[in-house]
């Protein structure tokens, strides 16, 4: 009996209907931890080589140095791009490059190239994130669904044969109870990602941001020792 109450013995019980609410769900599942595991390693990745660069581009002896490190360097993160974009504004400056952009002056010029690299950062470290709470917050109402089908199989059963005993209505109920299992494990960890990427987010952002400021009184006021 319990062999035959087992988990392979509900899901064989799943209808069409019940088999769709499972492969979405599983949909969701597959996108969401592969999200989460690329993410988070890509994550790891990029904090590693800003950490170095920053460490690089502090101990610079000046602007100078620093631009040539960054021109034969292709370390690729967020921090050394900004770096390069607020560097480049300097030497433009420095050569007197004439261009509608710097109609406003350089400090508005670099400005805007400061503001436009952390909005490409921002949308690029968004990626994901709409799968992620959409599985979150979907997942288990999907699982609802399923529960409600296999409810009404339930009730079904039980018209059907007159009576409620448990070898009529074991496989609804337990296909029912499965698909709620089966929303909510899908959920809970993507909620769980999608809130620690969320921080991680903003706060990368914001040393970014804090990067960005020190940049520009860098290129702005000058650095002495250039």
């Amino acid at each position: 009996m319990e062999q035959g109450l087992g988990f392979a013995h509900f899901i064989s019980q799943v209808d069409g209907m019940g088999k769709i609410v499972l492969v979405l769900l599983l949909v969701l599942s597959i996108a969401s931890w592969y999200l989460m595991v690329t993410k988070a390693v890509a994550n790891w990745g990029a904090r590693k080589r800003a950490d170095a660069f920053l460490k690089k581009f502090w101990d610079a002896s000046s602007l100078k140095e620093m631009q040539a490190t960054l021109s034969a360097d292709s370390a690729d993160n967020a921090f050394s791009d900004l770096a390069r974009q607020a560097l480049m504004v300097n030497s433009e400056q420095q050569s007197k490059v004439e261009k509608l952009l710097v109609a406003g002056g350089t400090a508005e010029y670099l400005t805007r190239v400061l503001r436009n690299g952390i909005d490409q950062e921002a949308l690029k470290v968004e990626y994901g994130l709409t799968v992620l709470a959409s599985a979150g917050s979907a997942a288990p109402f999907i699982g609802l669904f399923g529960t409600v089908w296999g409810i009404y199989h339930a009730l079904v059963q039980i018209g059907m044969s007159g009576q409620g005993t448990l070898d009529k209505v074991a496989g609804p109920v337990g296909e029912a109870l499965i698909m709620t299992a089966v929303g909510l494990a899908v959920a809970i960890p993507a909620v769980l990602a999608y809130n620690s990427f969320t921080r991680r987010n903003r706060i990368w952002l914001a040393q970014l941001d804090n990067f960005a400021h020190d940049l520009f009184a860098l290129v702005t006021v000058g650095d002495k020792k250039s």
